[in-house]
């Protein structure tokens, strides 16, 4: 019974699910008739809407910062000190159960340290893991090591606290919460480590039997030789000089010290939380890769290898920020399409449910906009008024659509591309065990976010 659940949600997912960025044009499309039809604004007042600085463009800065955010990641997880890192880690596994156990517990601290990091980490743990466990199953392996990323937007990158941390204007209000109260919130650090602790074993439990288990093709585990340089010409000589990046990686690192040295001085130990912003992460994880590289020219190309990940973001993100122009455009009487459906969530919900299905329609949103910062741009001018009108805390608002986010991309294969990649799977090999896992994360957040309401 279970299986042929499973494989009718893969079956289903594989026929009917297209590229994520017709989903951006779909829902433009369909916003765009319901705000003419909301605020009685003209075709031509609303295409405006969409595509003036307000709109289309009104992204661009987010955009390069969530670009980084993947692009640099996966830089640093690709670098040779952190894959003989991960290859130690791996050698502690002595069968299929620690195997599994320990890939998911890893995969889980890397996406909330850096989703970026944390996609591909996983999944070169789990092709190390492959290479001394040969009789685990491989695709739930990689469906494992893809599991962590269920916890990404309550880390240190995720986007949505991460922007609120440093105030969002949406319309004429500006919200603002320090990552004390999202990111490192006690509820959200109870979920968390809910996820962190039992999960693992949850993937365990879906362990094939040995008729039914699947094992690595040999092929794919070979590993890629790191490429060799020669240093002929002054200019291959200045691109792999020592000095230049030792100078390069003491300044950016200086920088970060005496960032929450100041923080510190200033504001006292406990504000180090609310200093982390998107740009203060991208730093820190640029000069880090930079460091484990330890050469100008090998970050340089891993940097640009990376760089084709960002694609969807870089494309997508227009729209989305289009989206938002025309859900926040108001005509004459200040009505807009987010002020009708925050008025509706306003009168369905209380302060205690207001979260909960905040987080419940944020999983459906994200099958359409399956990115955290699109997924922001569109409901945060809907879900933030909502809140604010309820009395409900800005941070608790905002999380409630990064766990949403997170939730459902366990069944969303978009962000699982880069780690199938290195896998050499697709999508629906591993999408069976992940519905389990959808499941089970959102029995979590629900009871987490009931909790918080009650609790805090």
């Amino acid at each position: 019974m279970f299986k042929k659940f499973t494989n009718g949600c893969v079956n289903v997912i594989n026929r009917w699910l297209p590229d994520p960025f017709l989903f951006a044009i779909i829902l433009s499309i369909v916003v765009y008739i319901f705000a003419m039809l909301g605020t009685h604004q003209g075709p031509v007042t609303m295409l405006q809407s969409w595509g003036n600085a307000s709109g289309f463009w009104n992204l661009l800065a987010f955009s390069m910062q969530m670009a980084l955010v993947l692009v640099l990641g996966s830089a640093m997880a690709s670098a040779p000190v952190f894959k003989n890192f991960l290859a130690k880690i791996a050698a502690t596994a002595k069968d299929k159960k620690s195997a599994i156990v320990i890939t998911t517990f890893v995969s889980v601290i890397c996406c909330w340290l850096n989703w970026g990091f944390g996609l591909i980490a996983g999944a070169l743990l789990a092709k190390e893991m492959a290479k001394r466990i040969r009789d685990v199953d491989y695709r739930l392996l990689i469906a494992s090591a893809y599991s962590g990323f269920v916890i990404w937007h309550a880390g240190l990158s995720g986007s949505i606290p991460l922007t609120i941390s440093g105030g969002y204007t949406i319309g004429e209000a500006t919200y603002q919460a320090g990552t004390n109260e999202t990111i490192f919130h006690p509820m959200n650090l109870i979920m968390c480590g809910i996820v962190l602790v039992a999960m693992p074993f949850v993937n365990w439990a879906m362990h094939p039997d040995a008729a039914n288990t699947i094992t690595v093709d040999p092929a794919l585990l070979e590993d890629n030789k790191d490429k060799v340089y020669e240093i002929k010409t002054p200019a291959d000589k200045l691109e792999h000089s020592k000095i230049l990046w030792a100078i390069t990686v003491i300044a950016g690192l200086l920088w970060v010290v005496l960032y929450f040295t100041r923080i510190v001085a200033t504001k006292g130990a406990a504000a180090i939380p609310n200093a982390l912003n998107l740009n203060v992460v991208n730093f820190i994880f640029l000069f880090l890769g930079l460091l484990m590289h330890g050469d100008i020219r090998r970050y340089v190309d891993a940097i640009g290898e990376a760089a084709s990940g960002a694609a969807g973001i870089i494309l997508q993100f227009p729209f989305y920020a289009g989206i938002m122009g025309m859900m926040v455009a108001a005509n004459a009487d200040g009505v807009s399409l987010a002020g009708i459906i925050s008025d509706f969530f306003v009168s369905i919900s209380t302060s205690t449910t207001f979260p909960l299905w905040t987080f419940l329609s944020a999983g459906v949103v994200n099958f359409f906009v399956p990115s955290g910062g699109g997924q922001w741009a569109v409901q945060g001018p809907i879900v933030m008024p909502a809140a604010a009108k309820m009395g409900i805390e800005p941070g608790r608002a905002g999380m409630a659509i990064a766990w949403g986010d997170q939730w459902t991309n366990m069944i969303q294969p978009f962000w699982a591309l880069p780690a199938l990649g290195v896998a050499g799977l697709s999508a629906k090999d591993i999408m069976g065990f992940l519905v389990v896992v959808l499941i089970f994360t959102g029995i979590v957040a629900c009871g987490g976010f009931l909790a918080w309401a009650a609790f805090f």
